[in-house]
Formats: C-alpha cells, sequence, structure tokens
C-alpha cells in the first residue's frame, strides 16, 4: 500500500499539478492577440498578470499553514476545480476590472498545489531521498509550461484567444476527478506506519498522535523565527522575477525583438521546458548523491550558467535562431533546478517536516510578491518603450532586460551566503 500511494500520489502532485498549471499561463499566450485587437494596453495585462501573482503569493503563504493541517486530498481537488471554471469565465469576457478579479481568484486557488505537493513529499518521502522526489516532483510546472507553450500557443493560433481559456478549463474540470481518485492524504490516515518506521530512516523524526496540533504550531513559529528562510525568500523573489518575466513577456518578446511568429515561439519555450524537466531531476540527484543533499554549491553552478544563457538570449542577433534556441534550453534546465531550490527544497531542508508547508508558502509570499511586482514594473517599462511605426505598435525591450539579467544576478548573489546554513533533521 505504501509503495502504491507514493506512486499514485507523486503522479497526482507532478503530472497532475502539471496539467493544471496551464490554468494559470493561459494569459501569456493571448498577449499580443489581445494587444493586436486593441482590447487592452500592455500596461492593462500587467495589472492582470499581477493580480494573480499576488493572490497566488498570499494565498501560498495562508494555504501553506493550513495544508499542514487539511485532507491534501480534498484541498488539492478543490483548488484545480475552481481555477478550470475561472478559466471558462475569463474566456467569455473582455472587461477589465472583472478580467482583474478572477485572474487574481485564480492565482488563490492555484496556490493550493505547492504547499500539498510540500506535505506530500515531506509525508510520504524520507529526507535521505527528498532532494530526488522533490526534483521530480518540480517537473510539474515545466510540463505545465511546456503544455502552454505548445499546445496552448497551436490552440490560439487556429482558433483565437478565447479558446485559450476555454480549452484547458474544459479539460482540467476532469483532471480534478483523476486527481481526487489518486491523491491519498498522510500515511497515518490511512493506517499505515510513518515514512520514518516504513524506511527505518532515524533522520526523521516521526510526531506522535497526542499533541500532535501543538508540535505542529511550534514547528510553523519556527519557521519564521529562522533568518536564513528569510534570505531564502529574498533570493527567490528575485529568480521569480526573471522567471516570470520569461513567462508572462518571453513570447511577446521573440515575436517583437526576435521577429518569429507565436508557432515558433511556442516551439522555441516548450523546449525550454522540456530541458526544465531535466534541470529539475538533475539538481536534486547532484545534490543529493555528490553534495550529501548540500544545495548551495550546485545552486551556485546553475546560476552562472543561467546568467550566461541570459546574456545569449538578448544579445545575440536575431538571424541565428539556433543559438537563441541552444541558450533558451540552457536557461530552461539551470532555471528550474534554482526554482526547486530557492523556492522550496531548501526552505524543507531547513524547516522541520511537520512544518514543510508553512515553509514553502512562507518562501511562497516572497516569489510572487516579487513575480506580481516584475509583471508591473515589466509592463510599465515595455509599454513605456512602445511606439507606433507606419501604423503598427512596436516594443523596445532595452531598458527592461537589464531588470531581468539583475534580478537574477541579486538572488545568486544571496543564495551563495547561505553556503554555511545547517539543515534540519
Amino acid at each position: 500500500m505504501f509503495k502504491k500511494y507514493r506512486l499514485s500520489g507523486m503522479l497526482a502532485i507532478s503530472v497532475g499539478y502539471g496539467i493544471a498549471y496551464t490554468l494559470r499561463l493561459a494569459l501569456n499566450m493571448v498577449e499580443k492577440p489581445i494587444l493586436d485587437a486593441g482590447i487592452f494596453t500592455a500596461m492593462d495585462l500587467g495589472n492582470v498578470g499581477s493580480a494573480l501573482l499576488y493572490a497566488y503569493a498570499f494565498g501560498k503563504f495562508t494555504n501553506g499553514f493550513l495544508a499542514d493541517h487539511a485532507n491534501v486530498k480534498r484541498f488539492f481537488t478543490l483548488g484545480v476545480l475552481m481555477s478550470a471554471l475561472i478559466n471558462i469565465a475569463m474566456g467569455s469576457s473582455t472587461i477589465l476590472w472583472l478580467w482583474i478579479v478572477l485572474w487574481g481568484l485564480n492565482g488563490w486557488f492555484q496556490s493550493f498545489g505547492a504547499p500539498i505537493g510540500a506535505v506530500t513529499l515531506s509525508n510520504w518521502f524520507s529526507k535521505s531521498e527528498r532532494g530526488r522526489y522533490y526534483g521530480i516532483w518540480s517537473t510539474g510546472h515545466n510540463i505545465g509550461e511546456g503544455l502552454t507553450f505548445v499546445v496552448t500557443s497551436t490552440i490560439v493560433a487556429f482558433w483565437g484567444w478565447r479558446a485559450g481559456f476555454l480549452v484547458p478549463g474544459v479539460f482540467c474540470i476532469f483532471l480534478s476527478g483523476l486527481i481526487y481518485l489518486a491523491l491519498q492524504d498522510r500515511p497515518r490516515t490511512l493506517g499505515l506506519p510513518t515514512v520514518a518506521d516504513w524506511k527505518k530512516d532515524s533522520c526523521v523524526v516521526p510526531f506522535t498522535e497526542s499533541g500532535k496540533t501543538v508540535i505542529t504550531s511550534k514547528a510553523q513559529l519556527q519557521v519564521l523565527k529562522t533568518p536564513a528562510i528569510w534570505v531564502l525568500g529574498f533570493a527567490s523573489a528575485c529568480i521569480y522575477m526573471t522567471r516570470y518575466a520569461i513567462n508572462s513577456w518571453g513570447v511577446l518578446y521573440l515575436q517583437e525583438a526576435k521577429g518569429y511568429s507565436l508557432i515558433e515561439t511556442g516551439g522555441i519555450l516548450g523546449l525550454n521546458t522540456i530541458a526544465g524537466i531535466f534541470g529539475c531531476i538533475v539538481y536534486g540527484f547532484i545534490s543529493d548523491k555528490f553534495f550529501k543533499a548540500r544545495r548551495p554549491p550546485v545552486t551556485l553552478i546553475y546560476g552562472l550558467i543561467e546568467l550566461t544563457a541570459l546574456g545569449v538570449i538578448f544579445f545575440s542577433s536575431p538571424n541565428h535562431p539556433g543559438i537563441v534556441t541552444i541558450a533558451f534550453i540552457c536557461y530552461g534546465f539551470t532555471m528550474s533546478g534554482l526554482l526547486a531550490s530557492l523556492g522550496g527544497l531548501f526552505a524543507i531542508d531547513i524547516a522541520s517536516k511537520k512544518a514543510a508547508g508553512s515553509a514553502m508558502g512562507f518562501i511562497g509570499i516572497f516569489s510572487y510578491l516579487g513575480a506580481g511586482l516584475q509583471d508591473q514594473i515589466s509592463g510599465f517599462l515595455i509599454n513605456k518603450g512602445s511606439a507606433i511605426v507606419n501604423g503598427v505598435r512596436t516594443y523596445d525591450f532595452s531598458y527592461v532586460i537589464y531588470y531581468w539579467i539583475g534580478a537574477s544576478a541579486l538572488s545568486l548573489i544571496l543564495a551563495t551566503t547561505l553556503w554555511k546554513v545547517k539543515v534540519s533533521d
């Protein structure tokens, strides 16, 4: 039973989460057709996008604390179902204030997923294997991004921007039912031993049923008192600025600055996300096997490669799509590893397993406040650099790309300061 539920749980929190992830990315694929149709401006779209990210930030924080106590099976299923219904509503309206409200609500329900993943991993997998399985779980967002960049872009290209919301929404209604069947709550609720007892892993200390709430609450409070987790939060906020800059504006950038078509752009970004799947898995494997579960050395290596790839993406000639594609593959590979570590894995290492959801939620509020702030800053800078040439609106990315690169550089500097931080058993 333990093996069966570990496998089905991993499928639910990785593949299920990945497919549900498409529900938060549809907006990124419809920006150009909406701008070309004059429905909204770049600043309007920046405000809509930031609504999801701000709501996700606070939702991930509060739902992270709730996830430590909630039935993960019901909690995650509800989040996916509500997000699917909101996407269907988005495809049926062009009212700006309604888009902002709906996309914000979508961010709130999307925030159920990551804390549930952290709680599931900490309760079904021991510390000695957590890096590898965390790496596998972290491929979920790459699966979602890949499906969005390849499938959703094709849907939008052939059937218009409304279909970019409607098709994922309808599909994910059925997905929520599959998640409910696959995901299980904690081992003890099923009459199974703790993962520590099952794996005979002495480095994981199980908690008893008596006093469970008190112990969990104390562990959650300790998360807020740990300086290293605060530094991790700021580092994660910076790397999420770059990550969401590419997610939110990468399609528009490649179309405007490089002159690629929507389908070509979707293909390049799709390869980027496929590379990210391997980047997550390799990060977890290397840090577990070669650095004894230490994350900072691998983070430094990944960070330097990621910055180099960004330089090639932004400063190479548009006449060399092969070079741009290779750079995006390198960027995707390393960015995913950085997100896995700075966005949660390292925090879970530092915090007690009884507060895994809280640690994930605390890092999440930094991450997505940074991402939301990025959307507004990027929207402002891109809109400021826009001009009408021969009756066609063009966009200048000269200033905003320095902001995106700088955010990654600052994240790496902050992460490097945690080189000697001790992790919790």
